[in-house]
């Protein structure tokens, strides 16, 4: 799947993806850091043509497995890209201890993309994992914290949507929601990213949001409330 220009700085790729038999997919989002390098956020697998793409683009300086679910393909992009610097969640030392992570994600300071980003880790799920907002384009990159389908060819997927309460519409699926255990904590963590300044919102699963991304991050997370 070919990259596409979501805002400026931003970049998309897509790829099918199932998880427990649903069709879901997944997506890779390339940003550009004030230095020139490029930060690659939960990356697909790669091919010549799109790893030829990237390298257009600029150096890859950073490679991303944002939480404990989305890693697949990390050691690809590694052996594609051998000088970047590779960061994960804390939880994958011990689930993918063949990766080498050179830095832990959670909310640090980050001197390569200061300026550029702000990170945070959203505590009190079995996610583990790190959003972060690009501030020059105002987009939250994220994986698994948000989806956004409008509906889906296969019967079983569509099944999934219903059952969770998102078939048209943005949110988060019910059987998702099961993996935040402190809800006290998550509910904090959401708070402050609903503090920043973002309208764009980029998620693995289903479509990106062009606009409205802010209200559409409060609306899902209404439920953390409850």
């Amino acid at each position: 799947m070919p990259l596409e220009k979501f805002a400026e700085g931003v970049w998309l790729a897509s790829a099918p993806q199932k998880f427990l038999g649903w069709q879901v997919g997944t997506r890779m989002t390339i940003l550009k850091l004030g230095d020139g390098s490029l930060l690659m956020h939960s990356p697909i697998g790669l091919d010549d043509s799109l790893k030829s793409e990237i390298d257009a683009l600029g150096p890859v300086g950073h490679i991303v497995a944002p939480n404990v679910f989305h890693h697949l393909y990390t050691a690809d992009a590694m052996k594609a890209f051998p000088d970047a610097k590779v960061h994960g969640a804390a939880g994958l030392r011990k689930k993918r201890p063949d990766l080498r992570l050179d830095a832990t994600l959670g909310n640090q300071d980050e001197p390569a993309w200061r300026n550029d980003l702000e990170t945070l880790r959203i505590r009190g799920t079995l996610f583990d994992e790190t959003i972060f907002w690009h501030k020059s384009s105002g987009t939250l990159v994220n994986s698994d914290l948000i989806e956004n389908f409008e509906t889906a060819d296969d019967w079983w997927t569509r099944f999934y949507l219903k059952a969770g309460g998102i078939h048209g519409k943005v949110g988060l699926s019910r059987m998702v929601r099961l993996a935040f255990r402190d809800r006290k904590r998550a509910r904090r963590d959401i708070d402050e990213v609903l503090g920043w300044d973002f309208d764009r919102i980029v998620m693995a699963h289903g479509d990106p949001i062009g606009s409205g991304g802010a209200e559409a991050f409060r609306e899902t997370y209404a439920w953390l409330r409850g």
